[in-house]
C-alpha cells in the first residue's frame, strides 16, 4: 500500500478559514440565515412551554378551562406554522450560500488552471485536478450545505434551550451543563480520527480518478500491448487502498452519533429522575417544580442534547468537506507562472535570435545547453535529430510555455520575457503533432482562435488546408457537431492546421504537423504551407528530412546542442551527422 503523506497538523482549521473568508462576501445572506435561525428556535422551543401551562390547566376530571386552553393551542398553531415558514426561508438562504461559495471557489480554480506554468500540469495527473475541481467542490458543496442548514440552528437551539431551562429550574439546568463536556470530548475524540481517513480517501480517490482517466484514454494502446490484466490488477490496488480509507473513515465518523446520543440518553434519564424525586418529595422540595413543568424540563433536556447529535454529525461531513477543499485551495494557491511585464510584442517582422540559451525540466540534468543561432525575417528553419534531443523543447521555449534558465530570445529585438505571453502567443501559429478538438461544431474548432471570422474566410482557410473536401460531406457542414473521437487522426490535423490558416500570423511553428496525413494530402498541405509560410518566419520540427530539403537552413540537433547548421546542400556535403540521418531515411535513392 503505497504510503500516504502526512496530514498537516491544524489543517482542517487552515481550510476552514480559507472557506470562511469566501463566504464572507456573502456576509447578509450569513446574517439573514443566522436570525431566521434564532427566530425559528425561539419559537420551537417556546412550544414545549405552552404545552407545559396546557397540561397544568387540565387539574382534574371536570376542572378544565377549556378556554384557556384553547387560547394556548391557537398560539402554538401559530408558533409552530411561523417557525416552519422561518425555516423554509431559512432552508433556500443556506443553499444559495453554499452553492455560490463552491461556484466562487470552483471559479477561482478554473482560473488558476489557466495561470498555472506548464511544469505544474505536467507533474500533476489530469484526472487528480479534475477530481479537485468536480468531485471535491461537490463533496464541500454537501458539507457547507449540511453545515449552514444543521450547525446555525444547532448551536441557537443550545443557548435558547439553556436560557429557557434556567427560567424553569436551575439545578436540573446545571447538573445538565456539568454533563454536557462528555458529549464535546467524545465528539472530538472520533472527529480527529475521521479527518485523518477523510483526507486518505479524498486523495486515494484523486489517484483512482487519474488512473481511470488514463486507461480510457490510452485504451488502445492498453489492449495493443496485452496489459489489460495489469491494468486492471493497477486498478485493484488502488480500489483496495480507497475501501480501507473509506471504510476507517466510516467506521470513525459513525462512532460519532450513537456515542454522544448514548450520552445524552444518560443525561435525559438523570432529569427525569431527579425531577420525578423532587415533585414526590412534595412542594418544598420540587421547589416550583409541577408536573407540566418536569414535562417542559423533559423536553428542553431532549432538545438541549438533540443538537449534539447534529452538529456531531456535521462535524463529521465537515471533516470530509474540509479534506477536499484542503486539495481545492492546494491547486488554487499553487505557484503561478512569474509576473510578467505589460509590455506588448509589437514586432511584425519576425526576426529572431536565441543567445547562449540552456534550459533544462529536471535542474539535475542538462538538456538544452549553449543553444545560439539567428533566424532573418520571412526565412525558413528546420530542426532536425534524434528524438529526446531538445526539439519540441525549444518549440516550448520560443512559445515561452517554459522560461529559460540562462540565457534569452529575442523577436525584432525585444527580449520575450520583457512582453506579455499573450502578445508573444498571438505573434505564432502552432500545428502539433498532438491534436486537440473541443466538443462543438466544426465552425467553432476552426475560428477558435478569431472568433469574428466569417463564413467565407473560414472555407477559404479550409479550402487551403484542404480539409473543406471531408467538410462538406459532412451532415450540417460547418454546423456539425464534432468530438475528438468522431474524425479520424488526419482529419482533426487538417482542422487544426486549417485553424492556423484562418489566424494568418507573422510566424508559424510546425511540430510534424503532417505525420498523420497520407502522402497525397501532405503533398497537398506542403504546397498550402508553402504558400502560407511565404514572408513568415517560420520552425519546422520533422523526422521526414524529404519535408525540409527546401528550409532556408537547417539545425541539426543531437543532446540538447546545435552540431550542425546550414541548408540541405551543404549539410550533404558536410557528409557529418545530418548526411546519416538523411542516408538512414533514403538509402539507395539519388537526388541529393
Amino acid at each position: 500500500m503505497k504510503k500516504q503523506p502526512k496530514i498537516p497538523k491544524g489543517q482542517s482549521i487552515r481550510t476552514l478559514r480559507k472557506v470562511l473568508a469566501v463566504i464572507d462576501r456573502y456576509k447578509g445572506l450569513l446574517l439573514v440565515s443566522i436570525l431566521l435561525a434564532v427566530v425559528t428556535v425561539v419559537l420551537q422551543l417556546y412550544v414545549p412551554i405552552l404545552f407545559g401551562d396546557a397540561i397544568d390547566l387540565i387539574v382534574d376530571t371536570g376542572k378544565i378551562d377549556f378556554d384557556a386552553l384553547g387560547s394556548i393551542l391557537v398560539r402554538i398553531l401559530v408558533m409552530i406554522l411561523v417557525a416552519a415558514a422561518g425555516t423554509w426561508v431559512m432552508n433556500m438562504i443556506n443553499n444559495r450560500l453554499a452553492f455560490r461559495t463552491v461556484q466562487d471557489i470552483r471559479s477561482r480554480a478554473i482560473r488558476r488552471i489557466q495561470e498555472l506554468p506548464l511544469s505544474y500540469l505536467d507533474s500533476h495527473p489530469s484526472g487528480d485536478t479534475v477530481q479537485r475541481i468536480i468531485t471535491d467542490t461537490d463533496q464541500l458543496s454537501d458539507g457547507l450545505l449540511l453545515g449552514f442548514t444543521q450547525l446555525f440552528t444547532g448551536m441557537v437551539t443550545i443557548g435558547v434551550t439553556l436560557g429557557f431551562m434556567l427560567s424553569k429550574n436551575v439545578m436540573i439546568t446545571l447538573i445538565v451543563l456539568a454533563l454536557t463536556p462528555v458529549s464535546f470530548l467524545v465528539a472530538k475524540f472520533i472527529a480527529s480520527r475521521s479527518y485523518k481517513m477523510f483526507s486518505k480517501q479524498t486523495a486515494t480517490r484523486g489517484r483512482q480518478t487519474g488512473l481511470v482517466n488514463e486507461l480510457i484514454g490510452n485504451q488502445k494502446v492498453v489492449k495493443a500491448f496485452g496489459r489489460e490484466k495489469k491494468a486492471s490488477a493497477d486498478f485493484e490496488k488502488i480500489n483496495g487502498e480507497l475501501e480501507s480509507y473509506s471504510r476507517s473513515a466510516v467506521f470513525f465518523s459513525s462512532l460519532t452519533n450513537p456515542s454522544t446520543r448514548a450520552v445524552n440518553n444518560v443525561i435525559y434519564a438523570l432529569v427525569a429522575m431527579i425531577g420525578a424525586f423532587r415533585i414526590l418529595a412534595g412542594p418544598d422540595a420540587a421547589g416550583g417544580l409541577t408536573v407540566g413543568g418536569l414535562t417542559v424540563m423533559l423536553a428542553y433536556a431532549n432538545q438541549y442534547m438533540k443538537p449534539f447529535n447534529d452538529i456531531s454529525s456535521v462535524i463529521t461531513e465537515l471533516q470530509n468537506a474540509m479534506a477536499c477543499a484542503a486539495r481545492v485551495f492546494e491547486l488554487i494557491e499553487a505557484e503561478p507562472e512569474p509576473p510578467e511585464k505589460d509590455a506588448e510584442l509589437a514586432g511584425e517582422n519576425g526576426q529572431v535570435d536565441i543567445r547562449n540559451v540552456a534550459f533544462s525540466y529536471d535542474k539535475g540534468k542538462k538538456l538544452i545547453e549553449h543553444f545560439s543561432f539567428h533566424a532573418e525575417p520571412g526565412m525558413k528553419t528546420a530542426i532536425v535529430g534524434p528524438t529526446g534531443c531538445g526539439k519540441t523543447t525549444f518549440i516550448n521555449l520560443l512559445m515561452r510555455f517554459y522560461d529559460t534558465d540562462k540565457g534569452c530570445i529575442l523577436i525584432d529585438g525585444t527580449d520575450i520575457r520583457d512582453v506579455t505571453r499573450s502578445s508573444l502567443r498571438r505573434h505564432w501559429g502552432m500545428v502539433l503533432q498532438d491534436t486537440w478538438l473541443k466538443n462543438g461544431t466544426v465552425r467553432e474548432n476552426i475560428a477558435f482562435g478569431r472568433p469574428e471570422a466569417t463564413d467565407e474566410e473560414i472555407i477559404r482557410a479550409a479550402k487551403e488546408a484542404h480539409s473543406w473536401e471531408f467538410i462538406r460531406r459532412m451532415p450540417q457542414r460547418l454546423d456539425t457537431v464534432i468530438t475528438d473521437d468522431s474524425l479520424s487522426q488526419g482529419q482533426k490535423q487538417l482542422l487544426c492546421i486549417t485553424r492556423v490558416m484562418l489566424c494568418l500570423p507573422p510566424m508559424l511553428i510546425l511540430d510534424e504537423a503532417t505525420s498523420s496525413i497520407d502522402t497525397r494530402t501532405e503533398l497537398q498541405i506542403q504546397e498550402a504551407f508553402d504558400k502560407l509560410m511565404k514572408g513568415r518566419t517560420s520552425f519546422i520540427v520533422a523526422h521526414r528530412l524529404s519535408t525540409i530539403r527546401s528550409a532556408d537552413q537547417i539545425l541539426v540537433m543531437k543532446d540538447g546542442r546545435i552540431i550542425e547548421q546550414g541548408n540541405h546542400d551543404d549539410l550533404i556535403r558536410q557528409n557529418g551527422f545530418y548526411t546519416q540521418l538523411y542516408n538512414a531515411q533514403f538509402a539507395g535513392s539519388s537526388g541529393t
